[in-house]
């Protein structure tokens, strides 16, 4: 709808222009909320089919082919990490669970690190006591040393970074030593004559070396950075902006800008100089396995977040320099300095913080075990 106005001139109606804004906006949300909307139906589809076909089975009255045809459904549910499928297959056929002499459902989510499955069977009371002592009679491995074995190639490289991807693999291990099998299990030897522990350390040498490699070029490539911040911090601190008075003080000892800079370069020196420290201790550490289940991480974890800090503190600290030197003159020099001082943080936001973001994630995050259907408790 048009308006005209006095001379000739004309403008959209504002109602107008609203509604065209809110269909846009609905038009961009609607695709997302639609692709929802479409993958809650389809897993309700296929949990109603895995029922259907789990009644069909089961109402054959073929002890045979529900076993045959249920076992390779959940042989098959384990290896895609499909938990859904499992526990209506169990809730159908309780006694499924024991295919296989009752081990293969528990070794296998175990061995394809498949942490929805575990948590899943980990909750039946009567199974995880039975598996948490039980010993394959062909290998002599209990569930100890599966966990000690390097995951499938698929579930390693979903995590990014080879210290991280050995932070994954010791927290599988930690929690089936910790939370599941039985102290004596812990030292037990397999058919080969190897303990769980003598097991993960053969396995996981070549991740364990890559690892290494990995930490020691962050730490060496972030140490150089932050050298040049200690030094550069230190300097400025002794060559104030315009000088001193006869007397020693500052020339802009007054000014706001004056008091910014020196708490930005305090800011920066410090932060730089933990910096290095934390840098230093993982260029200096034995890097044995369990380090980099907790120490390393930690100790990369702060050596970035005071990265950052000194980073973006020395970058304040310029802008105040700039602010007094050329305010005199050029009073608009503000705003232009806080838009270029932003883009170097920005970059460097955007280059490292999905590295920190992840290494606080597995690190300090949630645990990947939890207790997620009380349905399978029994």
């Amino acid at each position: 709808m048009r308006i005209y106005l006095q001379g000739g001139k004309e403008f959209f109606c504002s109602k107008f222009t609203s509604k065209v804004w809110f269909k846009r906006i609905l038009q961009y949300l609607a695709s997302p909320i639609k692709n929802i909307y479409d993958m809650k139906i389809t897993h309700r589809q296929a949990k109603e089919l895995v029922n259907l076909s789990c009644s069909i089975v089961i109402g054959r009255h073929d002890q045979y082919a529900v076993w045959a045809i249920l076992q390779s459904t959940i042989f098959r549910a384990i290896e895609s990490g499909i938990s859904e499928v499992i526990e209506e297959c169990i809730l159908a056929y309780p006694s499924i669970i024991w295919a296989s002499d009752g081990f293969y459902l528990f070794h296998s989510a175990i061995s394809q690190r498949q942490e929805k499955i575990y948590n899943l069977v980990y909750q039946m009371s009567s199974y995880k006591t039975f598996i948490a002592s039980h010993v394959n009679h062909d290998t002599k491995e209990n569930a100890l040393h599966i966990a000690a074995k390097l995951s499938p190639p698929h579930r390693l490289n979903i995590i990014n970074g080879a210290a991280l991807q050995m932070q994954r693999e010791l927290q599988w291990f930690k929690e089936i030593e910790t939370n599941l099998v039985q102290p004596a299990c812990k030292n037990a030897y397999n058919k080969a004559g190897k303990t769980p522990r003598m097991v993960f350390t053969d396995a996981h040498k070549d991740l364990l070396k890559e690892g290494q490699e990995w930490m020691k070029e962050t730490a060496s490539s972030s140490t150089v950075v932050a050298t040049l911040m200690v030094t550069m911090a230190f300097v400025v601190a002794f060559a104030v902006p315009g000088g001193n008075k006869n007397e020693g003080s500052p020339v802009y000892l007054d000014r706001g800008a004056f008091t910014l800079f020196v708490i930005s370069d305090a800011i920066a020196l410090f932060s730089s100089a933990t910096s290095v420290l934390m840098f230093l201790g993982i260029l200096t550490s034995r890097y044995a396995a369990d380090d980099f289940l907790y120490t390393l991480p930690k100790r990369m974890t702060i050596g970035l977040v005071f990265l950052f800090l000194s980073l973006a503190a020395t970058l304040v600290a310029f802008s105040a320099t700039l602010s007094l030197v050329l305010q005199d003159k050029v009073t608009w020099i503000a705003a232009p300095l806080l838009v270029i001082t932003s883009i170097p943080v920005g970059l460097f936001g955007v280059l490292q913080f999905p590295l920190l973001i992840k290494l606080v994630y597995s690190t300090y995050g949630p645990s990947i075990f939890h207790k997620q259907n009380k349905r399978m408790i029994h």
